[in-house]
């Protein structure tokens, strides 16, 4: 099944990870439109914005907490194995991951209400989400095997992972409330495609001496793993059908579900800000296409039990089959078609901003009511911002979190770029760079981090990437 596929493709590459998406560089990038994704409490000048279709933003993040490919197949005269197994299957911990995001907007548009105070954002961006823990003792049993390891328990719980790909349907409001005060919503309609998770799994696998046999193996297990549109994207690729199914559960074909971004603006001073966002705050009902595999029970087998002379009287007896037969009515291994809801990974951010330097008009500068009334803020744009910002993402093994550092820099309108340093169990070097250009009506934006890991993409363990292309109006008399 192809359910299956996935999960084995997952588990096997959990060594060589990818990082699960902060977009520090987008946070608070206020010429960017795409930046209200990341907060929709963000302070707006646009009268509207009309992103290019499939193009106004894609990004990809892959990265690795545990090794990267030059510490494998570098060529620095060590033997492969003792790599794999000091660095790999014994360097890494339970806690190094496989995760990893990519977003390509479809639709995304902006524009202001009747209310100048007040602007609205819409549309569509297809994204896919996996996170798969290094499963440490099953690799040890794998590589390894039991034979020199009696009476050590193996930990099941080792296991975790789930991903997911999914269209999401989203509408944001973001109102100015005063002159200090910004405060946004978006809601979010989730159309799942495909589904798949592994995370409360339970159990031990011990080898002790036996009383039949030189050796007893017990298992005590509680596994579950549990899939949607699985069934679906395997019909698809034998038909060849993979375009049209995708289209058709990402349009509302699929599992459906809910969730809420909040966000907030907030000037301490003319020159001093706070900023605030909870991203996907929700959860998917998984209902159709349902496919979950259990494993529950304890049992404890000593092989094939050949008691002779007896085992003579019946020459056909297939002990092998026996075995399997012992295994199987022991711990019983079901399938089920069993509903379930999985939630969101929620994301936070936060920031704490300081402008300064001569400041200069925006592209706002007009009688617009929502530039300038009641407000001394939001027309004048400091030259320069410097603070600080907090991610936290919410993951099977508990919260992770980033730190960032960052300068921003605008040159009159056509320019601005923004330069961070981010530190997070990943790295400790990641330095970052973002640029927004505008030539009249026409918005682009290219971000990249640790631009140190370029030089050697082998031996780099995160890499990242975001781009975009708009059409921005600030409706100027």
């Amino acid at each position: 099944m192809i359910a299956r596929k996935i999960i084995v493709a997952t588990i096997l590459w959990a060594g060589l990870s990818m990082h699960a998406q902060n977009k520090q560089l987008l946070y608070d990038f206020s010429e960017i439109p795409q930046a209200l994704m990341v907060n929709p409490g963000m302070e707006t000048d646009f009268s509207w914005y009309a992103g290019i279709p499939a193009l106004s933003g894609i990004s990809f993040q892959a990265g690795s907490s545990g090794i990267s490919v030059n510490d494998i197949f570098a060529n620095d005269g060590l033997d492969i194995n003792d790599k794999v197994r000091d660095r790999s299957i014994n360097g890494m911990t339970i806690r190094d991951e496989l995760s990893g995001t990519y977003q390509v907007e479809l639709i995304n548009g902006g524009f202001r209400g009747k209310d100048p105070s007040i602007f609205y954002s819409f549309g569509l961006y297809n994204e896919g989400d996996a996170i798969g823990y290094w499963f440490r003792d099953y690799a040890i049993l794998a590589y390894e095997g039991n034979a020199d390891r009696l009476n050590e328990r193996f930990d099941l719980s080792h296991l975790k992972t789930r991903g997911e790909m999914l269209n999401v349907f989203h509408f944001g409001i973001n109102k100015k409330m005063n002159s200090d005060l910004i405060l946004g919503a978006r809601g979010k309609i989730y159309s799942s495609i495909f589904d798949f998770n592994s995370t409360q799994n339970k159990g031990f696998f011990v080898t002790t001496e036996g009383q039949n046999n030189l050796l007893a193996s017990t298992l005590d297990a509680d596994l579950l793993v549990r899939t949607s549109g699985g069934n679906a994207i395997e019909k698809a690729i034998d038909d060849e059908t993979i375009p049209g199914t995708l289209i058709k559960r990402g349009l509302f074909g699929g599992n459906l579900g809910l969730g809420v971004d909040l966000g907030f603006t907030y000037y301490l001073n003319s020159q001093t800000v706070l900023t605030g966002s909870l991203l996907d705050l929700g959860f998917i009902y998984h209902a159709n296409d349902i496919e979950n595999f259990a494993l529950q029970g304890n049992a404890t087998i000593e092989g094939m039990e050949i008691i002779l002379p007896d085992a003579l009287s019946d020459p056909n007896q297939d002990f092998w089959q026996n075995l399997v037969d012992d295994i199987e009515s022991f711990i019983p291994f079901e399938e089920t078609t069993k509903s379930y809801i999985t939630f969101r990974p929620t994301k936070l951010y936060g920031s704490l901003r300081y402008n300064f330097g001569e400041p200069h008009q925006g592209p706002a500068l007009c009688d617009c009511d929502y530039s300038n009334a009641g407000t001394s803020h939001s027309v004048v744009k400091y030259r320069n911002s410097v603070g600080g910002q907090l991610y936290v993402i919410n993951r099977p093994r508990g919260p992770q979190s980033a730190i960032t550092a960052f300068y921003q820099r605008r040159f009159g309108n056509f320019m601005a770029i923004k330069a961070t340093y981010t530190a997070d169990k990943f790295t400790l070097t990641n330095i970052g760079l973002g640029a927004s250009f505008q030539a009249g009506p026409v918005n682009f934006y290219l971000m990249a981090d640790n631009l140190l890991g370029y030089s050697n993409l082998a031996a780099s363990k995160y890499a990242s990437f975001q781009f975009g292309l708009n059409i921005i109006s600030w409706g100027k008399n």
